[in-house]
């Protein structure tokens, strides 16, 4: 298999489906034609989040033609009753025409959710069901994030990494080999941050297809989300991921780059 092709693909464990490490969510606003484009260039793990209406109607299209191509993500909007969870299911399921959710994850554990015991029993009953396939979490609590690697039910941790915040690294990274979780990063630009050079830097700023084989050249790292604004951005993103793994040269300047904009 050639070079690249272990670079943009794998299959992530637990979830068992071949995916595009590239993952679509719609955050920044990318029009319907864009969403269209991205699942024709072969992405195919798409966080979904409840409010996402573009992207919602291209997903429906998408689970008729071929749903198991597909790695869907989503969770409730707030996640602190299992009740709540339970509801969100079900309306994903009826809202894209589906039997199942591939990934099924709490946002921002501890501010918008709890892993409360009601709620682990919850969505255990909904993975025994066959309902969800995945358990997940978003969690910027990294210390929590190793423990929950190394001991907890879920299948899955959505992470803040990049590299102005490579905490993960040392927190999070070590804990995996006892379970191995699959791991999805997020925020790999630091929110655009690492776009412009950062005062008292000289040379160029990172461009967003840096931010992006950054995190994939770890081989912890899964799938990293893109929320590219623009179907040209998004191609852009593209080309940059065939050049494959950053060289040693290339990783010391986003790691400095990185601490420049941590700051």
């Amino acid at each position: 298999m050639p070079a690249s092709e272990t670079f943009l693909f794998r299959t992530p464990p637990r979830i068992g489906k071949r995916v595009f490490r590239l993952g679509l969510s719609a955050s920044y606003g990318l029009d319907e034609t864009g969403i269209r484009e991205a699942f024709a260039s072969g992405l195919n793990y798409v966080f979904w989040p409840p409010t996402a209406r573009k992207l919602t109607r291209v997903l429906r299209e998408e689970v008729k033609k071929d749903r198991e191509r597909l790695v869907i993500a989503t969770g409730p909007t707030f996640g602190w009753f299992r009740g709540g969870i339970r509801r969100r299911v079900e309306s994903a399921l009826r809202l894209l025409g589906t039997d199942y959710l591939d990934v099924f994850q709490l946002y921002w554990l501890g501010k918008m959710s709890g892993l409360s015991d009601a709620n682990v029993e919850e969505l255990m009953r909904l993975k025994e069901a066959g309902k969800v396939r995945v358990l997940g979490v978003s969690i910027h609590d990294r210390k929590r994030a190793g423990r929950l690697a190394e001991d907890s039910p879920l299948d899955l941790l959505m992470i803040r990494y990049n590299a102005a915040h490579p905490g993960a690294e040392s927190d999070v990274f070590p804990h995996l080999a006892a379970r191995r979780p699959a791991v999805v990063a997020y925020t790999a630009t630091s929110w655009t941050r690492l776009l412009r050079a950062p005062r008292g830097w000289k040379g160029p700023a990172a461009t967003a297809g840096d931010c992006y084989r950054f995190c994939l050249s770890s081989p912890h790292v899964d799938v990293v989300l893109t929320a590219s604004g623009t179907a040209e951005k998004l191609r852009e993103n593209l080309r940059a991921l065939e050049k494959g793994p950053l060289s040693a040269e290339e990783e010391t300047f986003m790691r400095r780059l990185g601490q420049a904009v941590h700051g």
